[in-house]
């Protein structure tokens, strides 16, 4: 039985003209070949499975050959060639500093460029994954790696240049290989299975290609995976089952799904794709891909940018031209947002589907990229009652006309409050407390806010619901003066409870603040029923019962209820601008 040799190493280049996707450096390699200006050091670096270690190698026998081409390349019939080819040649030593990584590792190195070469002109040490030399093997690889001997030349590879240190940097010559594309990876996918005698697609080799993310080992490892699966028929369907890949179709669908506003179905989708074991993450990710995709699908020029075939291609670009620009910024912004805070998120899964509801929703507000500003559409169609049609509210965007603001009745008709008897100081602990007098600045008295409109928040009488009491709740909150922060911050953490279409109650702490939001309910009552657009709203103020607690009040707090029980300390208090501290 034939030795099976993976694809990865039986198609591996043997020259220069046979490397993939390294036209440039390959070019480079060979002129200097040609014209005899070798460096005596080399640092190869890139991504891994583009080439390194096999141009080194091809480096190091090309110089070595007896009886260059025309076009540079050995000729593979010397005995330097042969002897590469057959792995004797003694003029090539490779070390591998992941596992010799030591300083004696280095000065065995060292003793060997003392001697030279006993066949052909040079002899070329090519140290692999060179970063992983320790701080002390470097130091001692210095002097020599400066001034080799001249039948001595060095080629240097890694993966992580950022980790080499800037003084070996300075001493080699320093090649970037780029990333293999997905076409030239299609390409020679293609042509091993000719030689092979396979049958693929190249949808399926598209994915191949793109899961390789650049490297041609990777590629022909999954390759040789696929054809072991498959016996030899590749087909796209095949590579998405044996690769766990989640298929492109289900990004197709939900964006249409989501240009339709159709979140049932959105949800559904999400289900099916959890189900079939796809981490939403995973998800969300490839999402954010797709729209980036599309983004460069909408020109003819950045269409190329795909890394895909081009029945893909051409399917990119017919959903793109149904979606708009702001649409598609948007909808990267919110997947962005999302996978960022996926890996924080403790209900990871509702975090993906906040994502793709908000994505579903409409975008009325103008530009690109900011978060919309209207309030969220119902998700779900309610089905209609028996007897009565379910009406589903519409966004409606406001008229030009301001509607004229709605006087609250309320505080014409609300009685003047009649004075009360004083009555007994209750004994409060003030100790430590002074009071004293302030005399007002006329100079620096602020003066009074003038009374603004209030714009309504539909053009039509929107019925109270839970979420719109919150918001005008808190809008009234923010539109207290500075002089009253303390009563909006309790009126923040307050969240009010929606007792029919037009009323709602909200609970106080103590009796303290109820009254202080008795004395506003004529104002929040105006409020809501100039932005709701409803004749009158009806706030009811409740107190929170504690069973079996002991209220402690601060100073300010005491000093306030002895101006309410006394009307003396309130004449006071009004006179002369009484303050506490």
């Amino acid at each position: 039985m034939e030795q099976y040799i993976v694809s990865a190493r039986k198609y591996r280049p043997a020259t220069f003209d046979t490397v993939i996707g390294q036209r440039a450096l390959t070019t480079t390699l060979l002129n200097a070949i040609r014209t005899g200006k070798l460096a005596h050091a080399y640092l190869f670096c890139g991504p891994r499975g583009v080439g390194k270690t096999t141009c080194a190698r091809i480096f190091a026998k090309t110089i070595n050959c007896e009886h260059l081409g025309p076009n540079g390349e050995p000729c593979n019939e010397c005995e330097s060639c042969r002897a590469f080819d057959e792995g004797r040649s003694m003029n090539i030593h490779e070390l591998d500093a992941a596992s010799n990584n030591s300083v004696d590792d280095i000065r065995e190195l060292i003793d060997q460029v003392r001697i030279p070469p006993q066949t052909g002109r040079y002899k070329v040490f090519i140290i692999d994954e060179v970063h992983m030399l320790s701080q002390q093997a470097f130091n001692a690889f210095l002097k020599t790696l400066e001034e080799p001997p001249h039948y001595v030349i060095f080629i240097l590879a890694t993966t992580e240049k950022h980790k080499i240190l800037p003084t070996i940097l300075s001493r080699c010559q320093v090649y970037d290989f780029a990333r293999i594309t997905v076409q030239s990876t299609i390409d020679h996918l293609r042509f091993v299975a000719e030689k092979e005698g396979y049958q693929v697609e190249d949808q399926a080799l598209a994915v191949i290609a793109q899961k390789a993310d650049g490297g041609m080992r990777d590629a022909l490892s999954i390759f040789d995976q696929m054809v072991s699966f498959t016996g030899g028929h590749i087909t796209y369907q095949s590579v998405l089952d044996n690769l766990n890949i989640l298929d492109s179709e289900y990004y197709f669908r939900t964006i249409d799904l989501v240009l339709n506003h159709d979140i049932e179905q959105v949800m559904l989708l999400l289900n099916e794709i959890v189900g079939k074991g796809f981490d939403p993450g995973n998800f969300i990710a490839g999402l954010a891909t797709h729209l980036r995709d599309l983004l460069m699908s909408r020109d003819a020029r950045t269409l190329p940018l795909l890394e895909v075939s081009e029945a893909q291609r051409q399917r990119y670009h017919e959903q793109a031209m149904r979606c708009q620009p702001r649409f598609v910024y948007r909808a990267i912004r919110l997947c962005n947002e999302c996978d960022l805070g996926y890996r924080q998120s403790r209900n990871k899964r509702l975090q993906v589907e906040l994502c793709l509801i908000e994505m579903a929703q409409e975008d009325d507000e103008a530009g690109a990229g900011r978060r919309p500003t209207t309030i969220l559409k119902p998700l779900f169609k309610q089905p209609a009652a028996q007897g009565a049609t379910a009406v589903a509210p519409k966004s409606v965007e406001p008229k030009t006309t301001e509607p004229k603001p709605i006087a609250p009745k309320s505080v014409a008709e609300k009685p003047k409050e009649k004075p009360e008897p004083a009555k007994p100081i209750r004994s409060l602990n003030l100790q430590g407390t002074s009071i004293r007098t302030k005399t007002p600045d006329p100079a620096r008295v602020a003066p009074q806010p003038q009374e603004q409109k209030v714009e309504p928040l539909t053009s039509s009488p929107t019925p109270l619901t839970s979420h719109t009491a919150i918001q005008l709740w808190q809008e009234f909150a923010n539109t207290l003066p500075q002089s009253e922060t303390a009563m909006a911050q309790r009126m923040r953490a307050i969240i009010p409870e929606v007792l029919s279409d037009n009323s709602f109650a909200v609970t106080a702490g103590n009796a303290i603040i109820a009254k202080a939001l008795n004395k506003l309910s004529a104002k929040v009552e105006a409020y809501f029923s100039q932005r709701l657009l409803l004749p009158q709203v009806k706030m009811e103020v409740r107190v929170a019962t504690i069973e079996q607690s002991t209220i402690v009040y601060s100073k300010t707090e005491q000093f306030r209820i002895m101006l309410e029980e006394s009307s003396t300390l309130r004449k006071l208090h009004e006179a002369f601008s009484l303050e506490i501290n």
